[in-house]
């Protein structure tokens, strides 16, 4: 059991905290035994514990004991962490003589508590950074563009892991991977602009004029265009007129397409649910081109084929990101195609602000997926996981991380098809070491001209499909991390040469996969951890 002391404004960001890292903890109780006491409070009580981990920002009395020279420092600031390299985003305490590592020291101190044996030591850790301000800064404002790439979370959570092994205390975690899985992945298509046709004489239609006939042209000559794919583009370009009379092929419907490339993979469509409204941005303005061009009921055969591919649709919403009632209408507008069932949303051109997941919430969404970059790829919350913003009951955020736009556009990475192949492959790998989820967005358009992106979304399928991780819906990916939430680890006990623990969870979750227990046994070298697979009600006992 891990003994928490932290202030009372931390105590939902602690809460998450240990929804991510699902290990047995409470905030801490006088008299009460703790195998680990975590401290992100000035005061750090006296305890029995066999590890304290003491985090903060400001000197303490141990730092003055052990005549650790370190200075104030303020983040965001890329810090050196026991080999790792962290972005810290609130003030830290950083070595004298270096100028980003992180005030780390370990050292071991005699039990005064007589509850232990005499002779007993205590192993107390100093980490120079204030842990559940980190947490709240990734779970609220979210990581800046230049720390994208690092799955900030997740490398706290992996150090607290660490550092409970290297003090060799035996202890019980849920993974955020289901059985049989390494991980999860989302494929997840924004629906803006489902048929070409619907452009005439706007600025969508022209900005493709452009981009096909002299973009992709000026792209050939810089070598980023084939000819072929210049020739695909000009042909298109020049069947225009004869797809707005209806006598060719519309080149943007692409869910024929879509369907053929994912073949049985589970993916979800976002669908904007109002025609022309614009909506309203951050700063209260509204621009005309964010208006949708369709209706629902244009594309109600769309609807037909991919609930018929067991395929989910999901809200591409307007104002439901600000507006409690907007978002209802918007909501009930695409309820009404799908029927009665939770759905999700994902904000159109990704706006978002504080008070969105409350927002949200209120207007009846089940879940959000719009916390992600337009410019960059990678990790807004710093996390793998779905989470549940600080400031919602029940909503659940599935993060984007991997988007086309924002791989593909000038004005954003402007990467050719094999440079965004290797710049997704160490999301890839993270979603392999963290486990969690990784959610795509490849846009509706995309596999068509102009952007002929096809070639690296197959790339990306193959890559994926190639780690076998679990393929599910939005819902289903919301779902499951609902029932990990759910699942409780209790009556953990530590006698002898066993570790025994009771482990239950509530088992609505359909034909979602099973959950899994590591019971980390670090003491016995031959084997540090034993998988167990969690049913409604576990009882574990294993030898330490």
């Amino acid at each position: 059991m891990i003994g928490v002391v932290a202030e009372e404004l931390e105590l939902p960001a602690v809460t998450e905290f240990f929804e991510l890292f699902k290990s047995p903890w409470e905030r801490y109780q006088p008299g009460r035994h703790y195998d680990v006491l975590l401290s992100s409070a000035n005061r750090v009580p006296e305890s029995d514990a066999a590890l304290v981990l003491i985090y903060g920002s400001k000197e303490n009395a141990s730092d003055r004991l052990q005549r650790i020279r370190a200075r104030a420092a303020q983040g965001p600031k890329l810090i050196s962490v026991c080999g790792e390299r962290i972005p810290i985003y609130g003030r830290c305490r950083v070595l004298e003589n270096h100028t980003d590592e992180l005030l780390f020291y370990q050292t071991q101190q005699q039990l005064s508590a007589s509850s232990r044996k005499e002779g007993d030591q205590q192993t107390l850790v100093r980490i120079g950074c204030d842990l559940f301000h980190e947490v709240r800064y990734l779970l609220t404002i979210g990581q800046p563009l230049e720390f994208a790439g690092t799955p900030t979370l997740e490398l706290h959570i992996a150090m607290l892991r660490r550092l409970i092994i290297r003090a060799r205390l035996p202890f019980v975690e849920i993974l955020p991977v289901p059985t049989g899985y390494p991980f999860i992945v989302c494929l997840t298509h924004d629906v803006d602009h489902p048929r070409v046709r619907y452009h005439v004489f706007d600025h969508t239609m022209f900005g493709f004029l452009y981009r096909a006939v002299f973009g992709s042209t000026i792209q050939l000559c810089r070598g980023r265009r084939s000819l072929r794919q210049v020739a695909v583009n000009w042909k298109a370009a020049i069947s225009l007129p004869f797809v707005f009379a209806g006598l060719a092929n519309d080149f943007w419907d692409q869910v024929n397409e879509y369907l053929a490339l994912e073949k049985d993979l589970a993916s979800t469509f976002f669908v904007i649910p109002v025609r022309g409204e614009a909506g309203v941005d951050p700063q209260g303005h509204s621009q005309a081109k964010r208006a949708a061009s369709y209706d629902l009921i244009d594309v109600a055969d769309d609807f037909h084929k991919l609930q018929s591919a067991n395929r989910e649709v999901g809200v591409h919403g307007i104002d439901a990101w600000c507006d409690i009632e907007k978002g209802r209408v918007e909501r009930e507008r695409v309820e009404k195609i799908t029927g009665p069932r939770q759905l999700g949303t994902r904000m159109h051109w990704l706006y978002f602000g504080v008070q969105t997941p409350a927002v949200l919430e209120e207007a009846g969404f089940d879940y959000d997926s719009t916390l992600g970059y337009n410019e960059t790829i990678g990790y807004r919350a710093g996390t793998t996981q779905v989470f549940k913003p600080l400031n919602a009951r029940r909503l659940l955020e599935l993060p984007l991380h991997i988007m086309d736009t924002a791989l593909f556009y000038p004005a954003y990475m402007n990467l050719s098809d094999d440079q965004a192949s290797a710049a997704m492959q160490p999301l890839i790998q993270n979603a392999n070491r963290f486990g969690g989820v990784l959610t795509t967005n490849w846009h509706d358009r995309s596999l068509g001209p102009e952007r002929l992106w096809r070639k690296p979304y197959q790339q990306l399928l193959d890559e994926l499909q190639h780690n076998k991780p679990w393929f599910a819906t939005a819902s289903d990916v919301v779902s499951w991390f609902r029932k990990r939430r759910r699942a409780s680890i209790n009556e953990v006990t530590n006698k002898g040469s066993l570790l025994r623990a009771e482990l239950s969870v509530s088992e609505n979750g359909g034909n979602l996969p099973g959950l899994i227990a590591r019971v980390h046994t670090p003491t016995r070298g031959d084997r540090p951890f034993v998988d167990v697979s969690v049913t409604s009600r576990t009882n574990i006992e294993v030898p330490i």
